[in-house]
């Protein structure tokens, strides 16, 4: 059985899922706003991967018998020095998000509830995913520098994300 302590912390995560979305949808804005639509939509796609995690995690608790408790949220950042800026930003943000997922995987294996370890291990999987495409994207940029042409090409290339959701339980 979860603990109060464990829900607690589930509900903290659901809603810090909810806030990445957040984040990453005002990085999509001020993307947008430079003319680089298709790394907006990079950053869209990526808004709605966070929100499907943190749905994950919603369903997850209510299954388990707890109750989610949404809050609100700080206001996301909104301007930013260059596009590589931002990405460092959002890779920094997704380190953020793989140590809170460590944290509850402690808490989970502490408390030894197995259910909240498998479902961890997913987003732990995830987490490996997320770092290596932010960090590839920043080495890509930092090769590109300002060279319109190459810039260009990313912003084409990104502008084809789509958000699939994966299957899961």
């Amino acid at each position: 059985m979860i603990s109060e302590r464990l829900f607690k912390e589930l509900n903290k995560q659901i809603n810090f899922e909810f806030y990445s979305a957040h984040i990453y949808l005002a990085m999509a804005a001020y993307c947008a706003a430079e003319d680089f639509d298709g790394i907006a939509n990079f950053f869209t796609v990526q808004a709605e991967e966070e929100k499907f995690h943190a749905m994950k995690f919603y369903n997850y608790v209510n299954e388990m018998n707890g109750r989610v408790v949404l809050e609100g949220m700080p206001d996301p950042q909104i301007d930013y020095k260059s596009i590589l800026d931002v990405f460092e930003i959002a890779y920094d943000h997704e380190k953020i998000v793989t140590s809170k997922i460590y944290n509850l995987t402690d808490i989970a294996t502490e408390e030894k509830e197995h259910a909240t370890i498998s479902l961890l291990k997913w987003f732990i999987d995830e987490q490996v995913e997320e770092e290596a495409n932010f960090s590839g994207l920043i080495k890509r940029l930092k090769r590109i520098k300002d060279d319109p042409t190459s810039l260009y090409m990313l912003d084409t290339e990104l502008a084809a994300r789509v958000f699939v959701p994966p299957v899961t339980k």
